[in-house]
């Protein structure tokens, strides 16, 4: 059922052009070169170490390699990071 419900809002959010990131509640990842990332619509953070950090997404959890990690910035839905990143990726 839920299934179906997602399909309708995508199909709608496509027909009507309305971001999908806002209707879908999916997360909206902007990176700046290496040293800075936001997350919108995270749902926390699921670790913070030196080298990894994972952030709880609708999407799974996203793994950010890298280092020297700083948070900029926290809300209930936005988190934006410094640091020197490696790599950004789903976890499967």
């Amino acid at each position: 059922m839920d299934n179906k419900i997602s399909r309708g809002k995508e199909f709608i959010a496509e027909k009507l052009e309305l971001p999908k990131d806002v209707v879908l509640d999916l997360p909206k990842i902007i990176i700046v070169g290496r040293n800075e990332i936001t997350i919108e619509n995270h749902k926390g953070i699921i670790s913070f170490k030196d080298d990894l950090i994972k952030i709880n997404t609708k999407e799974g959890p996203l793994n950010i390699h890298g280092s020297k990690f700083e948070i900029l910035y926290i809300a209930t839905s936005t988190i934006t990071i410094s640091g020197f990143f490696n790599s950004v990726e789903y976890e499967r």
